[in-house]
């Protein structure tokens, strides 16, 4: 389940792609599978970083994987990466989490190049207050989100970067009610209608069936869980050729 549509990201053969706060790698996954490109993918969780490389690895052994991936564990206020190194930087469902993100943005800012793209997706502000508002767990738990977003002040702080906005959407209408869902039950975990949701969003993620799409597609620039800004850096830049492969990295260790 990808939030940051490919389309919009100008991808070209041979660029490079960070995918950073990659998580258990959907993002990384999708383009190593579907693009020409070498995506980078790090994360500061190790679980999800190594839980991405095993779910990376049959893409990576199928010949007709088009992409390249490395993964690693790394600081996203500290990237290990040379200015002006990326094509295109993923940011989704990062930002919420981090209470610097103002310094995570300055190093996306740092390491995107001149013409390059950068998507950033964080949870819509009224899907994500009701969550709030139904359970306080829901935002405390370890790791969890520390902040809710109004899209144009993430917007305003990143065109203060002199990034240029110029496209935004909404994705996964149908995920809304089932955390509000779970937000109300949080405390009945083994709820039947709540593993019943579930199960619907899996079948509608595995089937991909026309009646729910067209339904979220309708839905989703109201209830749609995440919103998703596009942006361009000024000036122009070059690019990276890629090949297939897999690696693993630690921050400072082969991934200037």
């Amino acid at each position: 389940m990808i939030t940051v549509d490919p389309q919009l990201l100008n991808l070209r053969p041979g660029q490079k792609v960070l995918d950073l706060g990659c998580g258990e790698g959907r993002h990384a996954i999708h383009l190593l599978a579907s693009e020409t490109v070498e995506v980078v993918g790090m994360d500061l969780d190790f679980d999800d970083v190594r839980t991405a490389r095993e779910r990376a690895q049959p893409f990576v052994e199928d010949t007709q994987s088009p992409g390249r991936l490395l993964l690693g564990v790394g600081d996203g206020l500290q990237l290990p990466f040379a200015d002006d190194t990326f094509d295109v930087v993923i940011c989704s469902e990062v930002l919420e989490h981090i209470h610097d993100y103002s310094g995570v943005l300055a190093e996306i800012d740092r390491v995107v190049k001149p013409a390059g793209i950068f998507a950033a997706s964080v949870p819509a502000y009224f899907p994500e207050w009701v969550c709030w508002k139904l359970s306080t767990e829901y935002h405390n738990v370890e790791g969890g989100h520390i902040r809710i977003f109004r899209e144009r002040q993430l917007r305003s702080r990143i065109e203060k970067l002199g990034h240029h906005y110029f496209a935004r959407h909404r994705a996964h209408a149908l995920h809304a009610p089932f955390w509000w869902l779970k937000c109300l039950l949080w405390n009945r975990p083994d709820s039947r209608l709540l593993a019943a949701y579930h199960r619907l969003l899996v079948w509608d993620l595995m089937q991909r069936p026309l009646f729910t799409r067209l339904l979220e597609k309708i839905l989703n620039p109201i209830l749609g869980k995440s919103v998703v800004l596009y942006f361009v850096k000024p000036a122009t830049g070059s690019a990276l050729p890629a090949n297939e492969s897999i690696d693993v990295f630690t921050a400072g260790e082969g991934a200037a």
